[in-house]
């Protein structure tokens, strides 16, 4: 298993996330074969058919039991790839999970989540966070995984105008303009609340843990959304990915083109930005059956 996930991590340029999902995946996997006293050289389709089953039963969603359809299929192509056997990742099916259209939250409620954050070292770090996650656009771990030296500054018209530089999935960059808000957030941050928890002034990492100076956890980031919401007073479950949708949501909304906001998402293909647009033709259609004296 550990050649297979050195490919996947050096040939294919599989991020360390889905590295991790990957593997916590296959160990399930192999875990039923033993049980079931199987190698993975005597299986056949329907026993990996079978432990899908098994992931349905044990209530897992679909989108889960497609990721681990796909670890297999990927895994078996490997194996006859190294080996010369015959494989059978050709007819392991991926179930098709229903298409759910991302839940983008109002300009109010980003507006809360960030207002929430407190005035000491702590809360300035908490808001710098927050204003960045809406002004990129970027994944939770990419923020976490910035450092000192991926922030750019220069001058526009006689404007201060800052860029980062974002390390997506499968180690590809790309640049990232930063509004004033979030650009005033994160320079409080680097004077007033940065320079206290360093311990080690060599220390790279953008965002850094309060009590031991290190980079901040994806752990961390995530709880620092969960304590807004509940600051907030914001029932709905609101996650750092929720920042990302809202980010394109109203980029959209704005008027902005669907490429440019697919280079600033950092996806390969348009057609994975396309979903944000299904999420504003919602927005129109409620705006049609609300206003329109025929639309009833």
């Amino acid at each position: 298993m550990e050649i297979f996930l050195n490919h996947c991590a050096i040939e294919r340029g599989l991020a360390k996330n889905s590295l991790s999902s990957y593997r916590r995946d296959l160990e399930k996997f192999l875990n039923y074969l033993n049980k079931s006293q199987k190698t993975l050289t005597s299986i056949n389709p329907s026993d990996v058919a079978a432990f899908l089953h098994t992931l349905r039963e044990a209530n897992l969603n679909e989108s889960s039991i497609a990721r681990n359809a796909v670890a297999l299929r990927s895994l078996f192509a490997f194996l006859a790839k190294e080996s010369g056997v015959e494989s059978i990742a050709k007819e392991i099916l991926v179930p098709r999970s229903a298409k759910r259209l991302p839940k983008a939250l109002s300009i109010d409620q980003i507006a809360r989540l960030i207002n929430s954050c407190a005035d000491d070292l702590s809360g300035i770090r908490d808001r710098a966070i927050l204003e960045l996650l809406y002004a990129t656009g970027a994944r939770v771990s990419e923020i976490i995984a910035l450092n000192r030296s991926d922030i750019s500054q220069n001058s526009q018209e006689g404007v201060e105008a800052i860029t980062i530089r974002v390390r997506g999935k499968g180690g590809k960059e790309r640049l990232v303009p930063v509004g004033s808000y979030a650009r005033l957030a994160l320079d409080q941050y680097l004077t007033r609340s940065r320079p206290v928890f360093a311990k080690n002034l060599k220390e790279e990492a953008l965002f850094l843990n309060e009590k031991r100076g290190t980079r901040l956890s994806r752990q961390s980031a995530w709880q620092i959304v969960i304590d807004a919401a509940k600051r907030s007073g914001l029932d709905e479950a609101i996650s750092p990915h929720g920042f990302r949708h809202s980010f394109a949501t109203h980029l959209l909304d704005g008027g902005a083109d669907i490429r440019v906001v697919q280079e600033l998402l950092g996806h390969a293909s348009v057609t994975t930005t396309q979903i944000y647009t299904l999420v504003t033709i919602d927005k129109l259609r409620e705006s049609y059956a609300s206003a329109h004296p025929r639309s009833k």
